[in-house]
C-alpha cells in the first residue's frame, strides 16, 4: 500500500494548523482556487454548525485525491455487541462492576470487537455517550471506518494502536488517549498482537479542555501536549469496504480506493492524541479532600451550565499529602454517574476485585466509595508522613445523564455477582460515650 508518512506531530489543542504530504499543495492567498495543485479535490469537513461562535467553531479543509462521495451505496450491516441500545434494560441503582472481557479466540479487528455496556442519550439529541470496550488480534485489513454519529475517545489499556486516519497517522499505546472526531475515516493496525480498551463515544458538545478557574492559567492537561498528525495520505486501488455508524447502526459500503488519500489539510478540526502521564495534578497541601473535579482532562460541557455532557477524569500517579484527613476518596453519592476503568496498577479505593482492563458503574445518586480494608487501612495511616500512590492509572467518564447498562453487560459473565460485599465488611464504631 502506497502509505506516504510525515513523521512527527503538531502541538497544541484546537488550534488552526496546515500540513502537507507534498509541498505546496495548499492554497495561498486564495482560500478556493478553481483548481487545487496536482489536480486534487477540496473538501470541507465541519465537526460544528457553520454559523457556531469563532472560538467554537471546527472545521478543515482537505485536498484529496477523490472526494469522499465516491463510493457504492450503503448496506444495512448486522453487528451483534456494538450499538446504542440503552433501552433494553431498566437503569439500576445497583453498583456494578465487571471483570476485563477476555481476548478474542478467532481473527477479530477493532470494528469486530466492539462491545458496548452502557450509555444515555442518542446521536439524535445530539447528547449523551454510548461507552464502549474493545478486543481485537488483528488489524483492519481492506477496511475503514467512521462514526456518523458522535466523537471517538479511545482509551487503551492493552496493546499499542496505530490509528491511520485521513488526516495523518496517530500511534497511541496504554496511557495515552485518542480523540478520533466526528466523521472521519479511520483504519486501527495493531502495534501488538492483542489489544484491549475503552471507547467513550460521544454524542454531545466536542471534548474540550476544562476552565481552570481560580486554579489560574496552568496545571492539568496543558493544550501543548495534545498533538495533532502530520499530513499523510495513501494512493492506492482495490476491492475496500467502508463500514459507517449512523443513527446506532452499523452500514456497509464498498469503495474502489483506500479513504484516506488526503495529500494536505488545513483547519481546526482534527484527530488528537494526548499522554495521560503529563497531566499536572493537584490536590491539597492542608487538609480536607477536594472534589475529583481536578482530575479533569477533557470535558464535552452542555447547555446547563457547570454540568458536563460528560467529563474524561484520571486519577494518576501523585502524592497525597493532607493532614488530619481520610486521604482515600470519601464514601460519597452523586447527581452525576461514574463510569470507572483501569488502565494499570491498583485504584487507592479499593484492595482488591477492580482489575486492569475492568469497568465499575455508581449511577445518579448509588452510595459508593472505598471497601472495608481500605477504610480500616488508611483510618490508622501515619498522616505525618506522605503516601506516594504510584504505578497506576484509572479514568472515570463522568455523565449528567443515569448511564444505562446494555442486557449484554448485565447478562455478560465478566459482571462480578459479588461487587456489593465489598462494603458489607465496614464494621459499626458509632460509640456514643467516646469522643
Amino acid at each position: 500500500m502506497a502509505t506516504i508518512v510525515s513523521n512527527g506531530y503538531q502541538s497544541g489543542f484546537g488550534n488552526e494548523l496546515a500540513s502537507e504530504a507534498i509541498a505546496g499543495v495548499l492554497p495561498q492567498g486564495q482560500n478556493s482556487p478553481q483548481r487545487v495543485a496536482h489536480g486534487l479535490y477540496a473538501e470541507q469537513l465541519s465537526g460544528t454548525a457553520f454559523t457556531a461562535p469563532r472560538h467554537s467553531n471546527r472545521r478543515s479543509w482537505l485536498y484529496r485525491i477523490r472526494p469522499a462521495a465516491v463510493h457504492q451505496p450503503f448496506q444495512s450491516l448486522v453487528h451483534a455487541t456494538f450499538h446504542n441500545r440503552f433501552d433494553e434494560a431498566p437503569a439500576t441503582p445497583n453498583q456494578l462492576r465487571w471483570n476485563p472481557p477476555p481476548m478474542p479466540s478467532q481473527p477479530t479487528d477493532f470494528v469486530d470487537g466492539l462491545v458496548t455496556l452502557a450509555g444515555n442519550g442518542s446521536a439524535n439529541e445530539h447528547a449523551g455517550v454510548g461507552i464502549h470496550v474493545y478486543t481485537a488480534n488483528r488489524s483492519m485489513q481492506g477496511r475503514f471506518f467512521y462514526d456518523a454519529d458522535g466523537e471517538l475517545l479511545i482509551v487503551p489499556q492493552q496493546g499499542a494502536l496505530r490509528l491511520a486516519t485521513e488526516l495523518g497517522v496517530l500511534d497511541v499505546e496504554p496511557q495515552e488517549i485518542a480523540v478520533i472526531p466526528r466523521g472521519m475515516r479511520f483504519r486501527v493496525e495493531l502495534v501488538d498482537n492483542e489489544a484491549r480498551g475503552y471507547i467513550c463515544e460521544n454524542f454531545g458538545a466536542l471534548l474540550r479542555l476544562p476552565d481552570l478557574g481560580p486554579i489560574g492559567s496552568n496545571c492539568l492537561a496543558n493544550a501543548r501536549d495534545f498533538l495533532t498528525p502530520h499530513a499523510a495520505y495513501e494512493d492506492v486501488e482495490g476491492a475496500f469496504e467502508l463500514v459507517a455508524k449512523f443513527q446506532g447502526t452499523l452500514w456497509s459500503a464498498k469503495i474502489g480506493h483506500s479513504p484516506l488519500d488526503v495529500v494536505a489539510w488545513h483547519g481546526n478540526y482534527a484527530p488528537y492524541k494526548y499522554d495521560l502521564r503529563r497531566f499536572n495534578t493537584i490536590g491539597s497541601i492542608s487538609f480536607d479532600h477536594p472534589d475529583p473535579s481536578i482530575f479533569t482532562v477533557l470535558t464535552s460541557p452542555s447547555e446547563q451550565e457547570g454540568t458536563a455532557n460528560v467529563d474524561l477524569a484520571i486519577f494518576p500517579p501523585r502524592w497525597l499529602v493532607a493532614q488530619h484527613t481520610f486521604r482515600p476518596p470519601w464514601f460519597h453519592r452523586n447527581v452525576a454517574s461514574e463510569f470507572m476503568g483501569l488502565i494499570t496498577g491498583v485504584y487507592d479505593a479499593k484492595a482488591e476485585g477492580f482489575l486492569p482492563g475492568g469497568a465499575s458503574l455508581h449511577n445518579c445518586m448509588s452510595g459508593h466509595g472505598p471497601d472495608a480494608a481500605t477504610f480500616e487501612r488508611a483510618s490508622v495511616a501515619d498522616l505525618s508522613k506522605p503516601d506516594v500512590i504510584g504505578g497506576t492509572m484509572a479514568f472515570m467518564f463522568e455523565t449528567r445523564k443515569v448511564i444505562r447498562p446494555t442486557q449484554q453487560a448485565l447478562s455478560s459473565p465478566q459482571l462480578q455477582d459479588n461487587y456489593h460485599e465489598c462494603w458489607q465488611g465496614i464494621r459499626k464504631h458509632f460509640d456514643p460515650s467516646q469522643a
